[in-house]
């Protein structure tokens, strides 16, 4: 195998983890508000954890996005 097409195999295996990401946003946002819809006084308490769980679950995105591109284009 040439060291061009791992790189290229490598880099498409990093980004899967956006995917993931992508599937952690749904989940974080779906069952807030399955919960603030069953009990709508406690939403406003629990929406800094909600920001909080999007913000390093995005944060997980970019990492592995940085991660295929310096695959891809470092040395």
């Amino acid at each position: 195998m040439e060291a061009e097409a791992a790189k290229y195999i490598g880099a498409g295996i990093a980004c899967l983890g956006m995917g993931g990401a992508a599937v952690g946003l749904g989940s974080i946002f779906g069952n807030f508000l399955s919960g603030a819809l069953r009990n709508p006084s406690a939403a406003d308490g629990q929406f800094g954890r909600l920001i909080f769980g999007f913000a390093v679950t995005e944060a997980l995105g970019i990492f592995s996005l940085l991660v295929a591109l310096l695959l891809l284009f470092a040395v």
